[in-house]
């Protein structure tokens, strides 16, 4: 790796230093093209402070500036005692905003994709039955499918529905079809609001082998309950994501503040 940074700071072209843009700001960007065109892949090392202020002729602090400009966008992070190293900026989950995941890729200018991990007819226990009146005991589709985008793994779904309001239903490959799709365009089911809880957890030995991720790494947690406009529950679900790809956000509306 040292010799690939040698050889990636011979080709560094020289700062404008008689310009108005900071001279941390063209490291930075220069740094950034290296990036967005793969000669820095995702892992890779990053030259340090000192050896980025040798190869620009710049301070120390300067060149902190621009691996902390790179990391507050999200494109690398550091490691004690082992240095800095290039990162995917993680992708923002908005909480107030539904939109299932092969949709969300999709806008992202992502290919989605699902490897089906189970997909069986269970009997509803009593909680799960009062979260989707119906009775316990009753028959519910359970879904669980690792979601990936461009073949990185990337989240782990659970989905429960209650098999009398949708029949034929357990019969579909949803490891080739959305899920939501198939509601909406099968079923005529529209969507008005869901309830949702949001928790940071660690994650377990299941997460960490199917997202690839270590162990206890740390896990953005959604459980819900879908509504159709008519307030009748249709999906129960939980997903899983990767702490390192996502994170939550929400756009607050103007209040009072006192």
């Amino acid at each position: 790796m040292a010799k690939a940074n040698k050889e990636s700071a011979a080709t560094s072209r020289p700062l404008d230093k008689s310009g108005f843009i900071p001279l941390y700001y063209q490291i930075q960007q220069a740094l950034m093209q290296k990036i967005q065109s793969g000669e820095l892949p995702e892992g890779a090392a990053l030259q340090s402070e000192e050896q980025l202020a040798r190869v620009y002729l710049v301070s120390r602090m300067t060149a902190r500036q621009a691996l902390q400009g790179l990391k507050s966008g999200g494109y690398a992070s550091s490691q004690k005692g082992r240095g800095t190293f290039v990162t995917h900026p993680k992708m923002e989950k908005n909480i107030m905003h539904l939109l299932g995941f092969t949709e969300d890729m999709k806008q992202r200018g992502m290919v989605p994709s699902s490897r089906l991990l189970e997909q069986t007819v269970i009997h509803a226990t009593e909680e799960l039955a009062s979260k989707l009146k119906i009775t316990a005991g009753d028959d519910v589709v359970r879904l669980r499918r690792l979601r990936l985008a461009d073949g990185t793994p990337m989240a782990l779904e659970e989905s429960n529905i209650a098999l009398k309001f949708f029949p034929g239903l357990e019969r579909l490959n949803f490891s080739k079809q959305s899920l939501y799709r198939v509601l909406r365009e099968r079923y005529g089911v529209r969507v008005g609001w869901a309830d949702e809880v949001i928790e940071a957890l660690p994650a377990t030995r299941e997460d960490s082998e199917l997202l690839t991720i270590p162990k206890r790494a740390s896990i953005l947690s959604i459980s819900r309950i879908i509504m159709t406009t008519e307030d009748t529950p249709i999906e129960v679900a939980s997903s899983r994501y990767r702490g390192d790809r996502y994170r939550a956000s929400i756009r607050v509306p103007t209040t009072v503040i006192e």
